[in-house]
């Protein structure tokens, strides 16, 4: 069994006090096999129960401000750490430097136990030095920190902060760090199918739940105050709301999906976008929804049952391959496609925090070869005078605009329809790129 399993067993069965301890010593076993692995941040989470709130917020913490923390940690040591300890010079210095309301000695004492609880005795004192440290002369790290360029005090790869430079200059990539470093709302749409949306937000008032409209769709999306559990909201259970970021909203638009049409949703899990095409077609026509992961198909399959949505066929299978496109249109060419491409995340970089460091342009440069190929595919299942719409949650122009320019010229018997780019802090929503793509009849 491993120590994340040992320690998670033993968090069920201590008292609070012993949570906190062992708390912390899930989220630096959490960092230290992300940091081993690259494995996403949220799956490493998946089967932690106890104290949940606050491993996942150390973890995501940490992962957004590595950087920046790697520094203190070089500031503040007298030699270069152990591997093992890393993780829990992370957590402890992500809580002095970066929490709200947080007693630092507290937090220090707890950290250390967590050091000791992990069996590594012999750098305990080696850590809990650096912590006094920080503490210490905290205020005068900050003012150091506040002097080191972009990419170390706002925590970003130089990959990512050069390319973003030439692209949308320096002003304006300033300003995008500072986004991707905020803290991300909870934004629900309600489900007009089911609720008038006045009707809904009184509501949630007499619920002392008291939302605002998102500035990008206010007539479409609603802010929920921060610390308020989701399947506590009033109407979760019956389906009248959904979890969605107003970046979706974009695709949506674009596709125009009419009643009675037939549709394919090709990369559809969560499902936000689906249940949205559904609602503009009155729940009259065909919807494929099709995604290739078990674990967000059946996702996909819970959000749609809540919300009650009827007129969609949910399909396993893998946008890339013309098999799997020929079994979902069975027989039929479709209307409408959505074909919401798997890509670099870029765009969402403030609500997965650690998708900055998987960044490569070889990455990059994979990816945009398989949107392209899964873009080829779909677009043969088309219709003559149907609409494709391409999307994506990445800044990049290779997945985005350069992608469908080259496309484009390959591929005659398209014209493009329209286009849009979300860019974060303009909008205040997610990073995202959208397309529509018509073929000519």
């Amino acid at each position: 069994m491993r120590a994340i399993e040992v320690w998670k067993k033993d968090i069920c069965m201590n008292e609070p006090s012993g949570k906190l301890t062992n708390s912390r010593a899930v989220a630096a076993e959490i960092i230290a096999e992300w940091l081993d692995t690259g494995e996403f941040t949220d799956h490493l989470m998946e089967s932690v129960q106890a104290d949940r709130a606050f491993v996942m917020e150390v973890v995501s913490g940490v992962a957004r401000w590595k950087r920046t923390l790697e520094w203190i940690i070089k500031r503040c040591a007298k030699r270069r750490p152990d591997k093992e300890v890393i993780p829990f010079l992370l957590v402890g210095l992500y809580q002095v430097f970066m929490m709200d309301k947080v007693e630092e000695y507290a937090a220090v004492n707890e950290t250390v136990k967590a050091v000791k609880s992990a069996g590594l005795m012999h750098a305990v004192a080696f850590t809990n030095a650096i912590f006094r440290r920080a503490v210490r002369e905290k205020a005068g790290i900050m003012e150091e920190l506040g002097r080191q360029p972009p990419v170390v005090r706002l925590s970003h790869p130089d990959v990512l902060v050069d390319r973003w430079k030439k692209q949308f200059g320096q002003e304006k990539t300033l300003r995008l760090l500072e986004w991707n470093n905020s803290r991300p709302e909870v934004v629900i749409r309600p489900n007009k199918t089911k609720v008038v949306l006045a009707d809904f937000i009184r509501t949630l008032k007499e619920a002392a739940i008291e939302v605002l409209p998102h500035p990008f769709a206010p007539e479409q999306f609603l802010v929920v105050p921060r610390g308020i559990n989701v399947p506590d909201i009033p109407g979760y259970q019956q389906g009248h709301f959904t979890v969605q970021d107003p970046s979706t909203l974009v695709s949506v638009r674009l596709l125009d999906p009419r009643p009675g049409e037939f549709v394919l949703d090709a990369c559809a899990a969560p499902g936000g976008k689906t249940s949205a095409i559904a609602e503009n077609m009155n729940g009259k026509g065909r919807i494929v929804a099709m995604d290739i992961q078990d674990d967000r198909l059946g996702t996909l399959k819970e959000n749609l049952r809540r919300l009650e949505v009827k007129s969609v066929t949910v399909l396993k299978g893998d946008a890339a391959s013309e098999l799997d496109l020929k079994k979902a249109c069975d027989g039929r060419l479709f209307d409408r496609i959505l074909l919401d491409v798997p890509c670099t995340n870029t765009g969402v970089l403030r609500r997965r925090s650690d998708a900055r460091w998987r960044f490569s342009v070889k990455g990059l440069t994979g990816l945009a070869v398989l949107q392209g190929k899964m873009l080829s595919n779909a677009s043969g299942f088309l219709k003559p005078g149907g609409i494709l719409v391409y999307s994506t949650c990445s800044l990049e122009p290779e997945e985005g605009e350069g992608l469908i320019a080259g496309w484009l010229t390959e591929h005659p018997g398209f014209t493009k329809a329209g286009s849009e780019m979300l860019f974060p802090p303009e909008t205040q929503t997610d990073g995202a790129y959208a397309c529509a793509i018509s073929r000519n009849g």
